[in-house]
């Protein structure tokens, strides 16, 4: 196994270790796992120590059959500490919690979130993929916020390419949310024959997510001729990976990402080219699956009030991210309701490998 190829696993069945063993666990890892992409990796360098307390164990009812629950969610280390409540969120309220297993992508191997995730969840079933930033590589365009423009934001466009094919249904889910429903709930959506399902947003201004190029042009607005489009959020979406797979979505999404490199049809990263495949053509889920945009704008990040209405997932979309504001002791009144799902340890101590 290695973690270069975006078709390897690295399945999470290590013991734990102590922290002050970090440096040998990750001498062994590496030689184990023969890991050629990384040959480069200096041992010698200091690490920090766990920084998340260990979670909890969480169980299956008496009532749980064995029907996996497939969750994707890209790791990046800016976001560590988001993926770490969302994880806990999801197993907190489900009723079914060892049927869930997490799928993770991430775009360059760093071992200590591998181990992170491992001893703040010593039960979790989850596997890592690596995510080839190449695949993106010239076909992203600057939009209006820099944390929009990062190759890993666009992986959900390749998951029928990465996550094994014995998967048939993956949920994929942004890293600043937490769960506060059974996740099985969401998952068990009949999509109706159609190849995702998300909350969809018909009320929303669907023109402001383009460009007046876009609409000026005599032929790109063709693109949704006998839809009624509307907008959804990519940040929370049931898809069927064999009906992307054969409908050849990725190549669909990519298409739109080269016309926006050639005109300047939109202004977001990875939203618009979705909307241009699927919007009207999605099944739409009920909007307490998707309380979105609790992160303000894209530009400021101001506060925001939760929408009216009942509530399965939170979720801080746009600039503002829960724990960012409460450590800037500045935080937003719906950021305490991602509090008592923070795991974060701050420690000023250093083990040196």
């Amino acid at each position: 196994m290695g973690f270069g190829n975006p078709t390897c696993q690295l399945h999470a069945k290590l013991p734990f270790l102590l922290p002050s063993l970090l440096p040998f666990f990750l001498l062994l890892l590496l030689n184990h796992f023969h890991v050629t992409a990384v040959t480069n990796i200096h041992l010698a360098i200091i690490l920090k120590p766990l920084t998340f307390q260990e979670a909890p164990s969480f169980r299956n009812g008496d009532a749980c059959n064995r029907e996996r629950i497939h969750i994707a969610m890209t790791l990046d280390s800016n976001y560590l500490r988001g993926t770490m409540g969302a994880i806990l969120s999801i197993l907190q309220h489900s009723t079914c919690p060892e049927n869930v297993e997490f799928h993770f992508l991430w775009a360059r191997f760093e071992p200590e979130i591998f181990y992170t995730i491992k001893s703040t969840f010593p039960y979790l079933k989850f596997k890592i993929y690596r995510f080839e930033s190449s695949r993106v590589r010239g076909k992203i365009s600057k939009s209006i916020r820099q944390a929009l423009d990062q190759p890993l934001n666009y992986a959900r466009i390749y998951l029928s390419d990465i996550i094994p094919g014995n998967v048939k249904r993956v949920l994929y889910l942004d890293s600043d949310l937490v769960v506060v429903d059974d996740i099985a709930k969401l998952w068990e959506v009949d999509l109706g024959g159609k190849v995702v399902a998300a909350p969809e947003y018909c009320h929303a201004n669907f023109t402001r997510y383009f460009t007046d190029m876009f609409w000026a042009d005599p032929e790109l607005p063709r693109a949704f001729l006998g839809r009624k489009p509307c907008y959804f959020n990519t940040g929370v979406m049931v898809v069927d990976v064999e009906k992307w797979r054969e409908g050849r979505y990725t190549q669909k999404v990519e298409e739109w990402m080269r016309v926006q490199k050639k005109k300047r049809i939109y202004h977001l990263g990875s939203l618009p080219p979705f909307l241009l495949v699927l919007a009207g053509e999605i099944k739409g889920v009920d909007h307490r699956w998707n309380q979105h945009g609790l992160g303000g704008d894209n530009i400021e990040g101001k506060c925001r009030s939760l929408h009216p209405g009942p509530v399965s997932l939170l979720h801080w979309s746009g600039k503002g991210k829960p724990w960012l504001r409460l450590d800037s002791r500045n935080p937003c009144t719906v950021d305490h309701l991602w509090a008592p799902y923070d795991l974060y340890r701050p420690t000023s101590h250093f083990y040196e490998g």
